[in-house]
């Protein structure tokens, strides 16, 4: 099979071309390398495509003869402020337009697209008396009281969490989290106009080898590392019982593997959503301490009760679907693979 993998340069993209390679596919690896997510570019860029996804003219002679097209390119992170807002809808949403017109162009008529848990907002909350509530955003005044638990807006009682599936309501929160619902928007319109055949999947934390360090995207767990290495205990926001789910990047890449082949055998004109994650939730006090364990530091996660305000409380994933329709569960359990993440190898973070 012949699949054009963007963003093949950075931490998940070259997860997925090597184990695309390692089967016999023939990967055509194209990357912006944007500083934002390289600050040098990665001993493996050799023979990959240098080009802006938004620049779609520059892609159709790259798209003749591929089977199906994986989309890992995007601007990440938090996008917290407005000023963030031209930046996302640049690299993600006219990104993936222009991909998509590309493809068009090209016959190409299968798309495995990268998106995030981030579209879904909070997660699923229940009221033992009320049943099911959807919480709005946490008062500021709540947060600095130290009372991060989300209410029931009928009576005020703590939310219990639950798992949140494909078909929850969307709330994007943020910068990024808009543009990735746009981005599963514009694949699934180009899908019913192209009579193609997309998927999206929906990322939890993603984590493992080759993680930028003390970037933007670095995530939490490459913060806790770094904190270790420079001999301090990992500080942990709010109460350090945010639960979420930590996937590590080996099973990200295999269930875009997985996700390649759906894509070639599934209907035309519609796009599919998968969460991809483990299955295990953890609190991010736990995460610290199996950073912690791995490194061998016989420090406590400081939990210092400061806040990001936008933050979610809990946000963790049903599996089921992804398992019943694309035969992927996670193999690596989060207690194995972020102890295994403390002495990983990381990407350089220097200039070139």
């Amino acid at each position: 099979m012949r699949v054009l993998l963007t963003g093949a340069g950075g931490f998940i993209g070259q997860a997925i071309g090597d184990q695309l390679r390692a089967r016999g596919d023939e990967v055509v690896g194209v990357d912006a390398f944007i500083p934002q997510a390289h600050r040098s570019e990665p001993e493996s860029s050799e023979g990959m495509h240098r080009l802006d996804v938004r620049e779609s003219a520059d892609w159709v002679d790259l798209l003749r003869g591929v089977d199906v097209v994986c989309h890992q390119a995007a601007m990440v992170g938090a996008g917290v402020t407005v000023a963030d807002l031209p930046l996302y809808a640049a690299h993600n949403d006219l990104g993936t337009a222009a991909l998509l017109a590309a493809m068009g162009e090209a016959a190409v008529g299968n798309l495995v697209l990268a998106s995030s848990m981030v579209v879904y907002g909070e997660g699923r909350y229940r009221c033992p008396t009320h049943d099911l509530q959807a919480p709005g955003p946490r008062p500021l005044e709540a947060l600095r009281a130290g009372r991060f638990d989300n209410g029931c807006p009928c009576c005020g009682k703590v939310l219990e969490w639950e798992l949140v599936s494909e078909d929850a309501a969307l709330d994007p929160r943020s910068s990024y989290a808009v543009s990735k619902l746009a981005q599963e928007h514009y694949s699934s319109a180009w899908a019913r106009q192209a009579g193609g055949k997309a998927i999206a999947l929906r990322y939890h934390n993603v984590y493992g080898p080759h993680m930028p360090q003390d970037t933007p995207y670095s995530g939490v767990a490459a913060i806790f590392r770094s904190s270790l290495e420079r001999g301090e205990p990992p500080r942990v926001f709010e109460d350090g019982g945010q639960m979420r789910d930590f996937v590590h990047v080996a099973d990200v890449a295999r269930a875009n593997v997985l996700s390649i082949d759906a894509a070639a055998g599934r209907g035309t004109g519609s796009l599919a959503a998968y969460n991809v994650c483990s299955g295990r939730p953890v609190s991010i006090r736990e995460v610290a301490a199996y950073v912690a364990d791995g490194a061998e530091v016989p420090v406590e996660p400081t939990v210092t009760g400061e806040f990001r305000s936008g933050d979610v409380r809990h946000i963790v994933a049903a599996h089921a679907r992804a398992e019943a329709e694309l035969g992927f569960r996670a193999e690596i359990a989060p207690e194995v693979g972020l102890a295994q993440f403390a002495t990983a190898p990381l990407r350089a973070t220097t200039s070139s």
